[in-house]
């Protein structure tokens, strides 16, 4: 088992990734409930190796806030409002998976909903995380036209997190989607500027702009691979590094 030289880290996870345990159906929606018992071990394997962990959840797997406003002739205000809530659902699902494992874990709303979850406040937070607790980080930053990506890398900001980690259907960053351009080159390491000036499609350029400035690395992998979570932060398995 290797080291693990990270303290506290914060986990995006898109809400698609909920979906379905299969990538090729990654884009269906719903909840898997194989998908949630997956990923909360995963979790439960890393906070039993002392790590504090944050997660921020997005909510693509029930409402898409974008494509409220292309297909629904929506207001795109309400409809990320709409896309806030979906997460908080999603919240609620994983702190029920893994708190299933025999984790504690609690979840905080950026949106107040006090009956369901609690409000986000920063130094609860960490202490949550300081006693042991897995924190869920639902209904993005509270705000609209900021997405959940932005909004990770503001909790990794504000919490001090060690590392910032995005899950998402492949196992790293590519000089193009590899499921539409299978001569993609696969790229290990690269920087933050990098990302920017090559739009290389990692995070929103807001996210990047606020991990790059608060000197937070990123990793990248897929959520697709057992035990991926566990295995990046041990310096194994396939993934890309951003700092």
């Amino acid at each position: 088992m290797s080291k693990i030289a990270f303290k506290r880290v914060l986990l995006k996870l898109s809400g698609e990734a909920l979906a379905s345990i299969n990538q090729a159906e990654s884009d269906n929606f719903g909840i898997s409930q194989e998908m949630l018992e997956r990923i909360a071990l995963d979790i439960q394997y890393v906070h039993d190796l002392g790590v504090q962990i944050g997660i921020v959840v997005g909510g693509g797997n029930i409402f898409r806030g974008a494509h409220g406003v292309s297909h629904h002739d929506l207001n795109r205000t309400t409809s990320d409002h709409m896309g806030m809530l979906a997460t908080v659902i999603n919240g609620l699902a994983l702190q029920n998976a893994i708190q299933a494992e025999g984790v504690p874990c609690r979840i905080m709303s950026a949106i107040p909903m006090e009956t369901i979850a609690e409000p986000y406040i920063r130094q609860r937070a960490i202490r949550h995380l300081e006693k042991g607790r897995v924190v869920v980080f639902a209904a993005g930053s509270g705000n609209p036209y900021f997405t959940t990506d932005t909004a990770a890398s503001l909790r990794a900001s504000e919490l001090g997190c060690d590392l910032l980690l995005k899950a998402t259907k492949v196992d790293g960053v590519y000089t193009a989607d590899p499921k539409t351009t299978p001569s993609a080159d696969f790229i290990p390491n690269l920087t933050y500027r990098e990302v920017i000036d090559r739009s290389l499609n990692v995070m929103d350029t807001t996210a990047i702009a606020l991990a790059m400035e608060n000197h937070i690395p990123l990793r990248v992998f897929s959520i697709y691979t057992e035990n991926g979570f566990a295995n990046v932060l041990q310096n194994q398995g396939r993934f890309s590094t951003i700092s």
